[in-house]
């Protein structure tokens, strides 16, 4: 005798949707109708859908995702486009939109360009080849129109499609070189980003338009620009030391970011000079190691966790139906204080030893 389609689903430990009907004794239309969230449940009083969910839970039901991508056309699928997933900024975005992303039942493909145009492309090509239906972008210049709604973290430049949640630089610049002025700070020398970081110009001109309104001279001597995309402290270490081997005064140093800001410190103590004592260090986004490193760091903060989740959040809604999109959405820095920062020596000299 063939076993009934009950008998079948119990031993496979599959629960239909009917299985589910019978359990409240609805019609498997209106288990549907809430378990998908559908339009036609708004007419379905809670006490019902609050009956049709305690029993899906009851039973461990779980919808069949093929059938209802068929259904409804959609996959369900978001594809992250990012420089570098195991860098500390990179990590801490995708682990903001990956929390949000769980919480809505959206699956996510991450692909790394490493600032490669040609891989970027290529990515962008088998991420839509492949049923995605938008992209989160992070730390990534887009040079055109993208074919799917976009989200850019750090993005900059206005193209149709996409909103941008970027931080105000011109702000965070103020913080930063308000507290080195009000410390004492006349001579700074600064970390420019790489070309390609998306983040790299707009955080330079905010600092030099921030320099001139205090009164602060730029030192060309002064100013290294990081050529490496290594995302360890070895980031920063070699251009603190060519700072050094310039032999020109400075008491602080505004880095790039926090990990190009670690790689100065090991840079200046190696070679006897005493952080905050001798060069006062700031850094930038916040990253978890800043404020375990020693001497901990005083930086300027990126909400970074929040930024992917307002960036899923953003991409979700459109998504779903929003037509009305933001192309930007700033955010304000928050600026803290640890240990790396002191008032100014004047008759300190930074030299080579």
């Amino acid at each position: 005798m063939a076993p009934s389609k009950k008998s079948r689903s119990r031993k496979t430990g599959t629960v239909t949707l009917r299985a589910v009907a019978e359990r409240v004794s609805l019609a498997p239309g209106t288990v549907s109708a809430v378990l998908n969230d559908s339009p036609a449940a708004s007419s379905i009083p809670e006490i019902t859908k609050a009956r049709i969910h305690a029993a899906a839970r009851e039973l461990q039901y779980r919808p069949n995702f093929f059938a209802r991508s068929l259904r409804k056309k959609r996959t369900y699928t978001i594809g992250v486009i990012a420089e570098e997933i195991g860098d500390a900024y990179g990590s801490l975005v995708i682990s903001g939109i990956e929390g949000y992303l769980r919480q809505r039942d959206y699956f996510f493909f991450t692909v790394i360009h490493r600032h490669d145009k040609v891989i970027l492309q290529r990515y962008t090509d088998l991420l839509i080849e492949r049923g995605v239906e938008g992209f989160i972008t992070v730390d990534t210049t887009l040079a055109d129109n993208p074919a799917l709604p976009t989200v850019s973290v750090a993005g900059h430049r206005r193209l149709e499609g996409v909103t941008n949640i970027v931080l105000d630089h011109e702000h965070a610049a103020f913080l930063a070189l308000k507290h080195l002025v009000e410390l004492g700070h006349k001579e700074i020398a600064f970390m420019r980003g790489h070309p390609a970081s998306s983040d790299s110009v707009d955080r330079w001109n905010g600092i030099c338009k921030v320099a001139k309104d205090l009164g602060i001279k730029i030192d060309p001597n002064l100013v290294v620009r990081l050529e490496s995309t290594d995302a360890s402290p070895q980031l920063g270490y070699p251009y603190a030391k060519e700072l050094l081997a310039r032999n020109k005064h400075f008491t602080a140093l505004f880095a790039y970011n926090d990990i190009s800001a670690i790689g100065a410190v090991r840079a200046f103590q190696e070679n006897g000079l005493k952080v905050p004592a001798d060069i006062s260090v700031i850094g930038f986004d916040d990253i978890l190691d800043a404020a375990y490193h020693t001497p901990s760091l005083t930086t300027v903060r990126q909400p970074l966790t929040k930024m992917g989740m307002m960036a899923a959040e953003t991409l979700i809604q459109r998504l779903e139906g929003s037509k009305d999109y933001p192309h930007r959405i700033p955010i304000a820095p928050e600026f803290i204080v640890r240990e790396s920062t002191a008032p100014a020596k004047v008759t300190q000299s930074v030299v080579v030893r």
